[in-house]
C-alpha cells in the first residue's frame, strides 16, 4: 500500500467512526512558548485537553506535520544512524475529547491495523505502563492478546508527556516484530530493546493528567485519548521494507541524491548514513522555510541553520563540494506538494534562501574542515577520546568554524570535545577584546527610526535577491545630510532592501 493510500485509508476509517477530519497545524506553534516546534498531533488540541477551550467536536482525526529537532523530543542526533528516526515526519492521529477512552482506542487501533492494513496479528505485541493494570486487562479481554505478548515497561517508555509541563498520561504502544534477522541478534532481544527488531508502530496515550512546573500531576477535566503513528514507519511496514528510507516517501529523494553524488545507496554501506541524513533533513528544511523561517543564530531559526549545516556536511562526505541541497527541494515538493500546497507556493523562496545559506556555509567550512579532520586523526592515533577545546576554539576564531558543527563531526567519529576548555579560550578572547576596545574607532550608529520618525525599510529578501530602492535619507557621522561627496563615508536609509542581518 503506497503512502497516499495509507493517508486516505486512515482518514476514511476514523471518519466512519464519527471523527472530524482536522487539517494539520503549522510546524511553528501558534501560541505555545514551551515548544520550539509542533512535535505531536495533539499540540493543536492542547488547550482542549487542558479544558481551557471547548472543542466543536468530541472526536477528531488528523495527519499532522511534526518536527523533532531541539527541545525535549529531539531526534536530530539519531537521524542517519538508525533506519527509523526523523526530524520532520507526519503523524497520523485520532483524538477523543472526553468522549471514548481506553477500550475504544484499543479496539479502533487493532481493527485498523489488522483489517484494512492487514498486518499479521501474530507479529504484533503491545506494551503498557507498568502500573496500568486496566490497559493490560483490556488488551487481554477484548483483543485476546496472550500475556507473553503484553509487556509492562516503566515511565521512560510508557508514560507520555509533550513537554516539561502540560497534558500527559500512561500510554500503550503497538509493536511489530520484524523478525530475528533484523536488529541486534542477541538471544535476550525482546520488546524494549533499542535495536530495530521490535518496532513501535502506534502509541496510544491515555491523557489523564496535567503536569505543572513542579512536576505535580493533577487530573484533567475529562480523560481523553491522543494517539500517534508515524506515516514513515507504517508505510515502510506495509510496503515490506525494514527501513523507512526504502519506502515511497523517500525513494525519489534518495534517487536524486544518488544522481548528484554518483554513488549508489544501500542501507549497509558506510555512505548510507549520509544519504539518510540528507534525505531526512531536506524535508525538514523545505517545510521550515515554507513557514517563513530564515536561517539565523537564535531559537527556531538556529535549529533550521543547524539542520542545513548537518545536511551540507553529509553532502561533502558524499564528495559533493558545491551547493546541492537546493537542487533536492523539487523532489520534496513533487512528492508532497499536493498534500501541503504551501511548499509549492513558497518553492522559489525556499530554493533561493537555501542556496544562499549553502554558499555562505561552504565558504566558512572549507579550510576548517581539513584542519578538523587532521585534529580528529591525531586524536585517534593517540588513542584519545577527547579533542582539546583550545584546538577547536582556534578553528572558530580563525575560520569562523561553528562549535556545534565541530561537536557533531566529533560525535560521528566517536569523540567528544573539551567544551570547558573551549569556553575558557572564548572568555580569554572576550577579555582581550574588552581591553582593546578603547583603541577601536567605532562608526557612529544610525539614528533610530523611533527618534527621527523614519519609516521602516521594507524587507523583500524572501521574494527577491535584487531590488531597486529609493534613498530615504543620507547620514554622515550619525546626522542627516543633503549630499555625500566622493571619498566620504556615510550611511544610506533605503525604502526597501533584500538584505537581512547576520
Amino acid at each position: 500500500m503506497n503512502s497516499a493510500d495509507i493517508r486516505k485509508t486512515f482518514l476514511e476509517y476514523f471518519k466512519s467512526k464519527e471523527h472530524n477530519i482536522v487539517p494539520s497545524s503549522p510546524l511553528v506553534p501558534w501560541n505555545d512558548p514551551t515548544l520550539l516546534f509542533v512535535n505531536a498531533g495533539m499540540v493543536q488540541f492542547k488547550t482542549i485537553f487542558l479544558g481551557e477551550e471547548k472543542s466543536p467536536y468530541k472526536r477528531a482525526v488528523s495527519i499532522q506535520k511534526c518536527m523533532r529537532a531541539g527541545g525535549k523530543h529531539s531526534d536530530l542526533e539519531n537521524v542517519g544512524h538508525t533506519l527509523r528516526h526523523h526530524t520532520f515526519f507526519e503523524m497520523l492521529g485520532n483524538f477523543s475529547f472526553g468522549d471514548y477512552f481506553k477500550k475504544e482506542a484499543i479496539l479502533f487501533s487493532w481493527e485498523l491495523l489488522t483489517d484494512p492494513f492487514k498486518l499479521s496479528k501474530e507479529k504484533l505485541y503491545v506494551s503498557v505502563y507498568e502500573e496500568d493494570d486496566e490497559a493490560a486487562k483490556l488488551w487481554s479481554k477484548y483483543i485476546g492478546i496472550p500475556d507473553n505478548r503484553i509487556v509492562r515497561l516503566g515511565a521512560k517508555d510508557n508514560f507520555w508527556q509533550m513537554g516539561d509541563t502540560g497534558p500527559c498520561g500512561p500510554c500503550s504502544e503497538i509493536i511489530i516484530d520484524q523478525g530475528s534477522d533484523i536488529g541486534c541478534g542477541k538471544p535476550e532481544c525482546a520488546v524494549g530493546c533499542e535495536c530495530d527488531r521490535f518496532l513501535e508502530l502506534w502509541n496510544l496515550v491515555f491523557m489523564q493528567y496535567n503536569k505543572d512546573k513542579n512536576g505535580k500531576l493533577t487530573n484533567l477535566p475529562k480523560p481523553s485519548i491522543d494517539t500517534g503513528m508515524g506515516i514513515e514507519r507504517i508505510s515502510a511496514t506495509l510496503q515490506g521494507k525494514t527501513s523507512n528510507f526504502d519506502s515511497d516517501l523517500f525513494e525519489p529523494i534518495i534517487r536524486d541524491i544518488s544522481t548528484l553524488s554518483g554513488k549508489k545507496y544501500t542501507s549497509s554501506q558506510e555512505t548510507g548514513a549520509s544519504f539518510r541524513v540528507i534525505a531526512d533533513h531536506i524535508r525538514a528544511i523545505v517545510f521550515l522555510l515554507s513557514e517563513g523561517l530564515t536561517p539565523s543564530n537564535e531559537g527556531r531559526e538556529y535549529i533550521l541553520r543547524r539542520v542545513i549545516r548537518r545536511a551540507s556536511r553529509h553532502a561533502r562526505l558524499l564528495d559533493i563540494h558545491e551547493p546541492c541541497l537546493y537542487k533536492l527541494t523539487d523532489s520534496v515538493i513533487d512528492t508532497m506538494g499536493n498534500i501541503y500546497p504551501e511548499i509549492k507556493i513558497e518553492a522559489n523562496r525556499i530554493q533561493k534562501l537555501l542556496k544562499i545559506e549553502e554558499e555562505s556555509f561552504l565558504r566558512t567550512i572549507e579550510a576548517g574542515m581539513n584542519l578538523l579532520d587532521d585534529i580528529i586523526s591525531s586524536a585517534e592515533k593517540e588513542g584519545s577520546k577527547v579533542i582539546p577545546g583550545g584546538e577547536v576554539f582556534r578553528l572558530y576564531d580563525t575560520h569562523g568554524f561553528p562549535f556545534d558543527f565541530a561537536r557533531d563531526i566529533a560525535m560521528d567519529a566517536g569523540l567528544t570535545i573539551d567544551e570547558e576548555g573551549f569556553q575558557k579560550e572564548m572568555e580569554l578572547q572576550r577579555e582581550k577584546s574588552r581591553r582593546n576596545i578603547g583603541s577601536i574607532n567605532i562608526i557612529a550608529p544610525m539614528p533610530t527610526i523611533e527618534a527621527h520618525g523614519y519609516p521602516h525599510s521594507k524587507f523583500v529578501g524572501y521574494e527577491n535577491l535584487k531590488t531597486e530602492s529609493v534613498i530615504v535619507d543620507i547620514f554622515k557621522n550619525g546626522e542627516p545630510v543633503n549630499e555625500m561627496k566622493e571619498g566620504n563615508e556615510g550611511d544610506l536609509l533605503l525604502d526597501k532592501t533584500p538584505f537581512y542581518a547576520e
